[in-house]
C-alpha cells in the first residue's frame, strides 16, 4: 500500500483550491492511501482572543494552560476537524475525524511541563486502526491532540504530529500544504533540493522569511522510513498524470 501524508495548516484551509482536491482524488485513483493531520492556528487564536485567554508561544511552541488546552481541543477537533471532513466529503472523498487523543490513537509525553505546560511531544502512533481505515479507502482526519500519561491530554505541533504519522505509515511521500508554490529562486520554483543544497540556500539567504520555519520543518520529516518531503500549494494541482508539482525534498540528489 502506497501511502501519503498531508499535513494541512489552519491557515491554508480557506484557500484550498478544487485542483487540491483534483490531486488528491488522482492519488487515490493512482493507488495512494492518504492520510491528513491538520492544525488550526487562526481558529486556536480566534477563540482564546473571544474568551479573553492569554496565550504565548516559546521556542515556537504554544505554552498551553488547561484553559488553553481547553479552547485548543475545541477548535482542533469540534471545529476545524469538522470542517475540513465536510469539504473532502463534498468534494467526493470518503474522509472520517478522529481526535487523536481518542483510544490512544497518538500518545505523548511532555516536554516540560514547567515551561511549557500541555504540550507533548508524540512517542507513539496506533498505525494499525490508521491503516484499517485506509484499506477501506477512507482518508483519516487527524488532529494534533494527543493521549499524555495518567489520563492527560497534551497539545502537539501539528508540524510535529504529522511527521510522527509519517513515520509510524512508513509513508512514500509527506506533504506539507501551504499557499505558496514551494521554494523560489530568482522567481523560479525549485523542483528538488537535498538538506545540503536547502541548509546552502538558507545561509545565502535565498530561503528567508516564513519559509525557513516551513523548510526546516520539511527536513525534520525526514526518517529511515519517509524519504520524499514536499512543500506544495494548497491553491494549484500538487499532483497531476502522476507527476508531483511544488519543491520535493531529499536525503540526497535524484538521478535520472
Amino acid at each position: 500500500m502506497k501511502t501519503v501524508v498531508v499535513k494541512c495548516g489552519g491557515s491554508v484551509l480557506k484557500e484550498l483550491s478544487e485542483d487540491f482536491f483534483s490531486s488528491m482524488k488522482e492519488l487515490q485513483a493512482n493507488g495512494y492511501s492518504i492520510i491528513l493531520v491538520h492544525g488550526g492556528g487562526p481558529e486556536i487564536n480566534a477563540m482564546l482572543d473571544a474568551l479573553k485567554i492569554e496565550s504565548e508561544f516559546k521556542d515556537g511552541l504554544r505554552v498551553t494552560s488547561k484553559e488553553v488546552l481547553e479552547t485548543a481541543e475545541l477548535a482542533l477537533a469540534g471545529s476545524m476537524n469538522r470542517k475540513l471532513v465536510r469539504l473532502l466529503e463534498q468534494h467526493g472523498i470518503a474522509s472520517i475525524g478522529l481526535n487523536s487523543s481518542d483510544n490512544g490513537l497518538m500518545q505523548a509525553e511532555f516536554i516540560d511541563k514547567e515551561q511549557l505546560g500541555y504540550v507533548g511531544d508524540v512517542t507513539n502512533v496506533n498505525s494499525d486502526l490508521i491503516e484499517i481505515l485506509c484499506h477501506q479507502n477512507v482518508v483519516p482526519v487527524l488532529t494534533p491532540i494527543a493521549a499524555g500519561p495518567d489520563g492527560t491530554v497534551l497539545n502537539v505541533n501539528a508540524d510535529h504530529a504529522a511527521c510522527a504519522v509519517a513515520n509510524a505509515v512508513s509513508a512514500d511521500h509527506f506533504l506539507m500544504v501551504t499557499d505558496v508554490d514551494g521554494v523560489l529562486h530568482n522567481g523560479e520554483l525549485v523542483s528538488q533540493l537535498t538538506e545540503q543544497q536547502t541548509n546552502e540556500l538558507i545561509e545565502a539567504g535565498v530561503i528567508s522569511g516564513g519559509m525557513i520555519p516551513k523548510v526546516k520543518s520539511a527536513l525534520k520529516a525526514f526518517s529511515d522510513h519517509v524519504h520524499h518531503v514536499h512543500i506544495v500549494s494548497g491553491k494549484k494541482p500538487f499532483y497531476e498524470q502522476g507527476a508531483w508539482h511544488g519543491t520535493e525534498f531529499t536525503k540526497e540528489k535524484v538521478t535520472v
